[in-house]
């Protein structure tokens, strides 16, 4: 292992960064409006309406010990819809937003660093009930699905993205978490990054805890081609780029 390389990583992973910003330059310091919660809707677009909070049907109660004592990753898939229901919920308890404070920020059912919520929400469609095959992204302050295309051969495709793991053509459905790095930035500067990784984790474990509340299973992937999978869904790598994804199907 390369020492200078090994040295330069790990550093992303200690928090001296912090001490090594002038906090009062940040655009938030400056003055520079917030960027949105969300990336912009087409006028256009074609959404989906999710059931609303506490609205879902065919949501079991699972207490949070058993949850979490037979959490496990799961590539084994039944090729049986998920509800949309169940989506919305899984939707909900991801990313949804629980209170908006203002234009720029909004408390969710996940943590975040800052509240700063980094992240967009896209899904690979493979087999939700009701709903045609295509790459959807999830807009939490309408709770609703945005369709971004109808792609051919999208399982396979799907799965090429992610170096060939081939279970992920069998999910009903992949999440597939971009992050715009500028809305942590804003805020943190370089020391933006770090937590942008750890506030991945936290939306993925409640994908997994919600999961079982649908007879779902999760299985999360950090392996995958960073340019297929963005131009899969359509970020352009830069400002907004894949930073993890999750497959969901019925176990």
């Amino acid at each position: 292992m390369d020492k200078q390389l090994r040295d330069q990583f790990r550093y992303f992973l200690k928090d001296r960064v912090r001490q090594e910003i002038d906090f009062y330059q940040t655009d938030q310091s400056r003055g520079v409006p917030p960027p949105p919660l969300q990336k912009p809707c087409p006028a256009d677009g074609k959404c989906i309406a999710l059931a609303a909070p506490g609205t879902w049907q065919g949501i079991s109660s699972i207490d949070l010990v058993t949850a979490i004592g037979t959490r496990r990753s799961h590539r084994n898939f039944r090729q049986e819809p998920v509800s949309l229901d169940e989506l919305s919920f899984m939707l909900w308890a991801t990313q949804g937003i629980t209170r908006k404070a203002n234009e720029g920020t909004a408390f969710r059912t996940v943590p975040s660093a800052g509240c700063r919520h980094a992240f967009e929400t896209y899904l690979c469609i493979l087999n939700v009930a009701g709903t045609a095959q295509g790459i959807y992204r999830y807009l939490p302050v309408e709770h609703q699905l945005l369709l971004e295309t109808e792609t051919g051969n999208l399982a396979v495709r799907t799965a090429e993205a992610a170096l060939g793991q081939t279970f992920i053509a069998r999910a009903a459905v992949t999440f597939i978490w971009t992050t715009i790095p500028h809305r942590m930035e804003w805020r943190y500067d370089i020391a933006a990054h770090k937590v942008i990784a750890i506030d991945a984790g936290h939306v993925c474990q409640n994908l997994y805890l919600a999961a079982s509340a649908t007879s779902c299973g999760v299985c999360a992937v950090a392996a995958y081609d960073q340019q297929k999978i963005d131009r899969l869904i359509g970020a352009d790598g830069e400002d907004e780029f894949t930073i993890y994804l999750a497959a969901v199907g019925k176990i």
